[in-house]
Formats: C-alpha cells, sequence, structure tokens
C-alpha cells in the first residue's frame, strides 16, 4: 500500500483514523498530535524548564525525543531502581539516550539512597505499590528542588486508558479525580504532564523505529501479572474490533471526571516533619515507607 500523501511505500497503518502513511508523514502525524495535545491541555509554555523522566524505554525516549525537537527546554531524570541486571540496562540505555539528543541527564540510584532495592525491602506491601510512590516522590523533589516548572512522563493512550479502566473497575475514585493529561501545580507539587496521552503504543514504537532510538525491551521482573496489564488485554481486544474505543474511552472520562472532584475537596495536606513536603499525616508515605529521620537534598552541584 502506498502513503495517503505521497507516492511512497506506507510505513505504517493506522486504525484510528484509517490511513496508510510513509515514514516521513507518520513522522509529521506524530510530532503533530503531540504538538496539539500540548495546546488541547495547556501542558506547556515555551519558555518553561522541563524535567522529563526516563527509565530508558519507548515511551519516556519519545517523549524527550518529540519535546527537543519542538523546542523545549529539557533535562532528563533517571531513576535507578536497583533491580539487579534489569535497572543496570536501563540505566545503560537512558545514558546512550540522552547522550543522543544531547540533553543533560541526572540520575537517582535507589540502593545508593537506601541501601536495597526495589523488592528488597521487607513488606506487605505490592511491590509495583511502594515503586511507584517511590519514583513520583523522587521526580517531584528532584524536580522542586532544582527549579523545574515540569515535570513530563512518557504516558501513552493505552497506559492512560488501562489505569482508568483499573480505577472504575475498583471504584478507586480519589485516582479518577486526578487522572488526566495535566495535574497543575500546587504548593510543593510541580506540574505534571503526559506529551503522549492521546497515541497509542504501538503509534509509540513506529516512531522510535523511525527515529532510530534504541530502547530497553524488557519487561520490569515484578510487573508480571499486574492486573493493569491484564486490562491492556481486553481494551486491545475491544479496540481491534471497534478502533477508537480507546481514544474515546479516555476522551469520555475527561468529560465526565468532574463528578470525582469532591474526592479530593476532602483531602487536606499539611507538612511531612522530616522532608516539608506534602503530608496527610506527620509523615509523608515516602519517608514513612523508608524510615527516613532526615530529608533528601536532589539539588545539583
Amino acid at each position: 500500500m502506498k502513503c495517503k500523501f505521497c507516492e511512497r511505500k506506507a510505513f505504517i497503518k493506522l486504525h484510528y483514523p484509517r490511513m496508510y502513511l510513509c515514514e516521513k508523514h507518520f513522522m509529521e502525524y506524530f510530532e503533530r498530535k503531540v504538538k496539539r495535545t500540548i495546546e488541547r491541555y495547556k501542558l506547556l509554555r515555551p519558555d518553561e524548564r522541563v524535567l522529563v523522566v526516563v527509565s530508558g524505554g519507548k515511551d519516556s525516549a519519545v517523549t524527550a525525543y518529540v519535546l527537543k525537537k519542538l523546542g523545549y527546554r529539557i533535562e532528563c531524570l533517571h531513576i535507578n531502581l536497583g533491580i539487579g541486571e534489569y535497572s543496570e540496562k536501563s540505566e545503560a540505555y537512558a545514558v546512550r539516550q540522552c547522550k543522543k539528543l544531547g540533553v543533560p541527564l541526572h540520575i537517582v540510584r535507589i540502593k545508593e539512597l537506601f541501601g536495597k532495592g526495589i523488592g528488597e525491602v521487607r513488606t506487605r506491601r505490592p511491590i509495583c505499590s511502594y515503586c511507584g510512590l517511590t519514583k513520583r516522590y523522587i521526580f517531584n523533589k528532584f524536580a522542586y528542588d532544582n527549579g523545574f516548572d515540569a515535570v513530563a512522563t512518557g504516558h501513552n493512550l493505552d497506559d492512560e486508558a488501562s489505569f482508568i479502566f483499573s480505577s472504575i473497575m475498583h471504584w478507586n475514585t480519589q485516582y479518577l479525580a486526578k487522572q488526566g493529561p495535566i495535574l497543575p501545580g500546587e504548593g510543593k507539587f510541580v506540574k505534571k504532564v503526559k506529551p503522549l496521552y492521546e497515541l497509542t503504543e504501538r503509534e509509540v514504537v513506529a516512531y522510535a523505529l523511525a527515529s532510530g532510538i534504541e530502547y530497553h525491551i524488557e519487561e520490569c521482573p515484578h510487573a508480571r501479572g499486574a492486573t493493569t496489564l491484564e486490562y491492556k488485554e481486553i481494551l486491545n481486544m475491544m479496540e481491534e474490533k471497534r478502533p477508537g474505543t480507546k481514544i474515546n474511552f479516555v476522551k469520555g472520562y475527561l468529560r465526565k471526571k468532574k463528578l470525582f472532584k469532591i474526592e479530593l475537596e476532602e483531602i487536606e495536606l499539611g507538612e511531612c516533619r522530616v522532608c516539608g513536603m506534602p503530608a496527610q499525616g506527620e509523615k509523608c508515605s515516602f519517608c514513612s515507607f523508608w524510615g527516613l529521620e532526615q530529608a533528601l537534598n536532589f539539588k545539583i552541584k
């Protein structure tokens, strides 16, 4: 098949909207969609300093690549989770990706901070749960300590659809109240944005291939069996039968998101006595989990 806009051989068949595109026109389509997402949801201003959280995988690498190409001032942060060979490979890919882009990369290693990596802590809490808590705290505090205006993550349409699906299935209304392409900054919470919000995982993979971006393809060993992966499979089957299911589901949620707003209004936050970051109790969840009595300082030297 040939590209919809020229006579070149098609590089990809898009299912929604239905069309064939060559490599050149697909990259233009992808970058234009990221630009429109940023503009539609007012994610970023041209003058803002953006911290891109890079894992070594495709989504964060593509996020950094496109934001740099669109002219944003970016720096990157990699959090080494201390999961043996998997984390070492992830860090190596993140280093190569940022070197190729010519952007600064900052690395925080969990084992250097706590003497234990993710998966090595004795706790009843699910590994993915405290891993997420740890990553969110570190990238927010790193951004806050160093004066970044926004944190950008590589969450794509598949991630968002499955997370919303999961939250509805378990009626996690507090999560439903604050999901979306942007989480506005407030106080010591730095603004969080998702530039790939309306792009599918398949499109992200294709863009990485077209751009020559190398990335870590191994799945985190602790993610196996996660319910979000099962929800992704269900949504993929629905998308195959009815193209556009994911984007319509996510946009429908955004239209009804205000129904869950009351959940956020009921939460009162103070300051953690250890680190001074927002907390519901005397200590924030991060300092409580890791047993900290002294604040971590992530200021760039």
